[in-house]
């Protein structure tokens, strides 16, 4: 390859300047190196024609090659700089801060006051020694009904009260049907405690909705007596409620406990004086609790001549309004932020 002097290189030189110049972005410039100082760039090309010139030209035509080349690298370098600087004032103008602006500020949630109760309540009985399980709020009906001793014929078995699925599929009516499964699966000693959704088939109103929330609880274990109950509950709510609360059981009748009753719990206000929380009854209804049936501990594979057991189920709804003194039910699930945002 002969390369003239005064043709070829010069060529180059003045083009590549030309085309640098008017280069207007960093990529324009980086595609401009590669096609003029690159592996297989105009300027590599010359240096690689220099073993056909004469030994006398050779020395020559290679100074002048690299004096192009490291002019080219001083031009493109230049214009980097320049494009750069451009770029940021061009940036400093359109994201200028204006500190006279009111700042913007941004909201810290908090939990839910359903949330607040259930950590509350898991919290004291994790520390009782209770541990927390869960299962499956589509349930089959004989885990939900057989199970814990309701028959066929039950009014809970109606489809006016319960959600079906198909004959045999069900929405969960109480997570008892948790417990079931779990006797099913582990030997006793049995402490736990079910949290979780639970549907019926209720209009909506300040009491009652197709859905709500059960803390149910469970201990089987040899020697289990109605005062190991009443113990556990006397200890949940003085820790609940920061004082000593007195409870009273009432009669009932629970198809999966026998005995079974009712809890009613002193007014955590008034102290059982009698004031607008407790209607001037001085007495709350709480829960309802019992020992668990003989059968139902047959049924899950637990002899009941060795073992004894107790339950009991919360509403997790009903505790949180009398912790808040909530008046309706509905507040919790209509997310309104007026509401929330008093807890």
């Amino acid at each position: 390859m002969k390369v003239d002097l005064g043709g070829d290189l010069e060529k180059i030189r003045t083009e590549a300047k030309k085309e640098i110049e008017s280069a207007k972005s960093l990529k324009e410039l980086e595609e401009l190196r590669v096609r003029y100082l690159g592996k297989k760039g105009e300027i590599t090309s010359v240096l690689r024609g220099l073993a056909l010139l004469a030994d006398d030209v050779r020395p020559v035509i290679g100074n002048l090659v690299n004096s192009v080349r490291a002019e080219l690298e001083s031009s493109l370098n230049q214009k980097v700089l320049k494009i750069k600087g451009s770029e940021l004032e061009n940036s400093l103008k359109s994201e200028s801060l204006d500190v006279t602006l009111p700042g913007k500020s941004r909201k810290t949630g908090t939990k839910h006051p359903l949330r607040t109760t259930l950590d509350a309540m898991k919290e004291i009985f994790v520390g009782m020694g209770f541990s927390v399980v869960s299962g499956p709020e589509i349930e089959w009906d004989v885990y939900n009904f057989d199970m814990l001793n309701i028959p066929k014929n039950h009014l809970a078995r109606n489809e006016s009260d319960t959600f079906f699925i198909t004959d045999d599929l069900i929405l969960r009516t109480q997570t008892s049907s948790v417990q079931a499964r779990h006797m099913q699966l582990h030997k006793p000693p049995i402490r736990i405690i079910s949290p979780g959704k639970v549907y019926r088939v209720d209009e909506i109103d300040s009491t009652h909705s197709p859905m709500f929330h059960q803390v149910e609880g469970l201990v089987v274990d040899k020697g289990v007596t109605m005062g190991n109950l009443k113990h556990t509950l006397e200890t949940f709510f003085e820790r609940f409620y920061g004082r000593e609360i007195r409870i009273r059981f009432r009669p009932h009748n629970f198809q999966f406990t026998e005995p079974s009753a009712e809890v009613d719990i002193s007014c955590f206000v008034c102290g059982g004086e009698g004031c607008r929380t407790c209607k001037n009854e001085g007495w709350i209804e709480a829960l309802g609790c019992g020992m668990v049936h003989a059968n139902v501990l047959s049924m899950c594979g637990i002899d009941p001549v060795e073992y004894s057991g107790f339950a009991f189920g919360f509403g997790l709804e009903r505790i949180a309004m009398q912790k808040f003194e909530i008046d309706s039910l509905r507040l919790f699930f209509e997310n309104d932020v007026r509401f929330l945002e008093q807890f």
